[in-house]
C-alpha cells in the first residue's frame, strides 16, 4: 500500500542534535519513501541533505518554546493543508489540536509520570498535560520501548481501540562501530584522556543519568584501586548541560589520584573512539524510554555497565554488566569488571553483535506503516 503524503513536523529539533533530535535525523534520512518535512529555516539544507527525496518546507520566526507551539497549533495545520498532506507526524509529544489531517505522535518515554523528580515542575505539568490529550486525538501513538508502553499504560488512559506502536531505534553503522587503535589513540589526545585509559559516561548532565552517584562511585573506586588494573583512571564526563545539575561539587569531592574530566558536548567525529576507547563505559540512569547511548556504545564495541531501569535491558540485554544506580553498587560492579578483563572483552564482542539487530532502515519500516494505517483509518 502507497505511503501517504506525510509531513513530518521537526521545527522542534534542538541545534546540537542530541536526544529527539537524533531519533528525527536518523529517521528522514533512513526513509525509502518521500515525505514532508517542516523545518526551523536554518536547517533546510540540512535535511535537503539528509533526504534528497523530501520535499522540505523551511518555517521562518518560530524560534524558542512559546512561538514553535504557536506556530504548531496555528499555521502547522495550514501548512499541511498547502502540502496537501493527509497525515501529520509529530515527533516530540505535542501535536497541532484543531486539524482534520490524520495525526501520528511519538511519547520517548513516560518519566514525567513514574520518576517526576527528574524534571521541572513546568516539564512535568506541560507534558503529562500533552500526552493525556495527545493520546486522545492521535490515530497512531508511536514509542522506542515495550517498557515505554507499559509505564503509559500504568499512568494514562489510551482511546478504546488504540494500541501503542513499539519501534525500536537503530543505530548508524556508519558512524557507530569499533574504532582503530589509531582512532582511540588521536581521540585521546585531542580530549586529553591520558594513555592509561578511561571509565567514560556519556549523555545529558541531568538529574536522570545520575551523575552524583556515579562520581561517589568513582571515588570509592579510587580507593580501593588494585595495582593489578594498571593506573589510575580517569572518570571522563562527555555530554551537554540540561537543567538542575550541578555536579561541580560532586567533582570537587573526588580526591587524588582520582580525575574527572568534563569534556562538555563531544563532536560525533570523536564519539565512536570515546565509547569504544573506554575501558568501561558507564551509564547509570534512573530510567530511559529508550536508551541510545547504551545501544551506540554497544556498537562501539564498549564494555557497557548501565542498570535495569525502564528500556535499558530491552536495548542491552545479556550484552552489558548491569548494576543498581547507587554508589556502592555501582563501585563494586566497575570493580569487577576492572579485575576480569575476559568479561570486558566478552561484553564487548556481545554488545558489538546485538547492536546489528538495531536498524534505522528497520525503524523508518516501521513509520512508514504507521503512516499507512493512519492514512487508511
Amino acid at each position: 500500500m502507497t505511503v501517504p503524503r506525510t509531513l513530518v513536523d521537526v521545527t522542534a529539533v534542538p541545534s546540537d542534535r542530541r536526544g529527539v533530535g537524533r531519533y528525527i535525523d536518523e529517521l528522514i534520512a533512513a526513509f525509502d519513501e518521500p515525505v514532508i518535512v517542516a523545518c526551523q529555516a536554518h536547517d533546510a539544507e540540512h535535511y535537503r541533505r539528509l533526504a534528497p527525496t523530501a520535499e522540505v518546507l523551511p518555517q521562518e520566526g518560530i524560534r524558542g518554546v512559546g512561538a514553535r507551539l504557536l506556530w504548531e497549533q496555528f499555521r502547522l495545520p495550514a501548512v499541511a493543508r498547502r502540502a496537501r498532506a493527509s497525515v501529520i507526524h509529530s515527533p516530540h509529544y505535542t501535536l497541532p489540536l484543531f486539524t482534520r489531517r490524520a495525526r501520528v505522535v511519538t511519547f520517548h518515554d513516560a518519566t514525567f509520570f513514574s520518576d517526576p523528580g527528574v524534571h521541572t515542575r513546568f516539564k512535568r505539568v506541560f507534558f503529562r498535560s500533552w500526552i493525556r490529550l495527545a493520546g486522545r486525538l492521535a490515530r497512531v501513538i508511536i514509542v522506542p520501548s515495550h517498557a515505554t508502553a507499559s509505564e503509559l499504560d500504568r499512568f494514562t488512559r489510551r482511546r478504546r481501540g488504540l494500541s501503542y506502536v513499539v519501534i525500536h531505534h537503530g543505530v548508524d553503522r556508519k558512524l557507530f562501530h569499533p574504532p582503530t587503535p589509531e582512532a582511540v589513540t588521536a581521540a585521546a589526545v585531542t580530549l586529553g584522556l591520558g594513555s592509561s585509559g578511561w571509565i567514560g559516561f556519556l549523555g545529558t548532565i541531568e538529574p536522570r543519568k545520575n551523575l552524583p552517584q556515579l562520581l561517589k562511585a568513582y571515588q570509592k573506586l579510587v580507593q580501593g584501586w588494585d595495582a593489578a588494573w594498571g593506573d589510575v583512571m580517569p572518570l571522563a564526563i562527555a555530554g551537554g548541560a540540561g537543567w538542575g545539575e550541578a555536579i561541580t561539587d560532586d567533582i570537587a569531592a573526588v580526591s587524588e589520584p582520582g580525575r574527572v574530566i568534563s569534556l562538555g558536548y563531544v563532536g560525533l567525529d570523536l564519539v565512536p573512539a570515546f565509547l569504544g576507547g573506554a575501558t568501561i563505559l558507564a551509564y547509570p540512569s534512573l530510567g530511559e524510554g529508550f536508551g541510545l547511548p547504551v545501544l551506540e556504545a554497544m556498537a562501539c564495541g564498549s564494555t557497557v555497565l548501565t542498570t535495569r531501569r525502564l528500556a535499558l535491558p530491552e536495548v542491552g540485554g545479556d550484552a552489558v554488566a548491569y548494576s543498581e544506580p547507587d554508589a556502592p553498587a555501582l563501585a563494586a560492579t566497575m570493580a569487577r569488571l576492572l579485575s576480569d578483563p575476559v568479561e570486558r572483552a566478552s561484553l564487548a564482542r556481545m554488545g558489538a553483535a546485538r547492536a546489528e539487530e538495531f536498524t534505522w532502515t528497520r525503524t523508518a519500516s516501521h513509520h512508514l506503516e504507521c503512516y499507512r494505517v493512519a492514512g487508511a483509518s
